[in-house]
């Protein structure tokens, strides 16, 4: 698979993935390997990764040799926690400027409040954060998140741990076709055909989180994820053939048939 840039740094993946919900950290660390992914993302109000020295430590797990952490901001619902949040995970991480931003709207649905969201990215991409934002699948909020500097637009798919797959390929398109930056479908995936159809559809990149780690083998259903995702990503290079209604077009030869 054909590499990608963010933030100006290389990764052979595509595949982003993140880090809870697992049974523990071993867990964790084979199905992110079973995965191939070089991108982590850590829910920082969540997960110990040096606040509390006297727990385990998920970087001991997934060290920052091995991996890019992309600290995210899970659990907030203003710009101002969410600013507070990333301070202090660049501060954990030893200045660590890439971060992912979330900005939820209310905790049933943890659909993006997308007013905090551009507010909070304002702020961080003025204090030098490289910000991937998640965000809703709009063009024009896209669009603006983009003109303010983030390093990544993060359309969800459909609700954060729905499972629901691709529900509005049709906007994940405009965003594809406008976006200058790099565009990874962030929520919802359910399972390796989601993800594959994301690839096809042009995105640059999928996050996911439950669907690796509710499923019943989390590790083998990363590495059908990672597997998803090449196909997907092939199969938008190549170039599908155009959809035809009623146009029949023999796939073998009819010319020199045998009488």
């Amino acid at each position: 698979m054909d590499k990608f840039t963010i933030a100006g740094r290389t990764y052979n993946s595509r595949l982003l993935v993140g880090t809870g919900k697992y049974r523990d950290f071993a867990e964790t660390r084979a199905a992110i390997d079973a995965s191939g992914a070089e991108i982590v993302t850590v829910a920082i109000r969540r997960t110990n990764i040096g606040q509390d020295p006297s727990q385990p430590n998920l970087l001991d797990a997934l060290p920052p040799s091995r991996f890019t952490i992309l600290p995210n901001t899970a659990g907030c619902y203003s710009a101002e926690d969410a600013v507070r949040t990333l301070r202090l995970a660049r501060e954990l991480l030893d200045d660590h400027s890439l971060c992912k931003l979330e900005v939820l709207g209310d905790p049933k649905t943890l659909f993006p409040n997308m007013p905090e969201t551009l507010k909070a990215a304002k702020i961080l991409v003025g204090e030098g954060f490289n910000v991937m934002v998640y965000c809703s699948d709009d063009p024009i909020q896209a669009r603006m998140l983009e003109d303010i500097g983030c390093s990544a637009i993060m359309p969800l798919a459909s609700l954060i741990g729905s499972g629901m797959g691709i529900l509005n390929p049709w906007n994940l398109r405009l965003i594809i076709d406008q976006s200058k930056v790099p565009v990874i479908v962030d929520a919802g995936v359910g399972t390796a055909s989601d993800a594959a159809i994301a690839m096809e559809l042009g995105c640059d990149g999928v996050l996911m989180n439950t669907a690796i780690a509710h499923a019943k083998d989390p590790v083998l259903m990363a590495s059908a994820m990672c597997k998803g995702v090449a196909a997907g990503r092939e199969a938008f290079l190549a170039g599908r053939m155009p959809r035809k209604l009623y146009s029949a077009d023999p796939s073998s030869p009819s010319n020199g048939l045998i009488e």
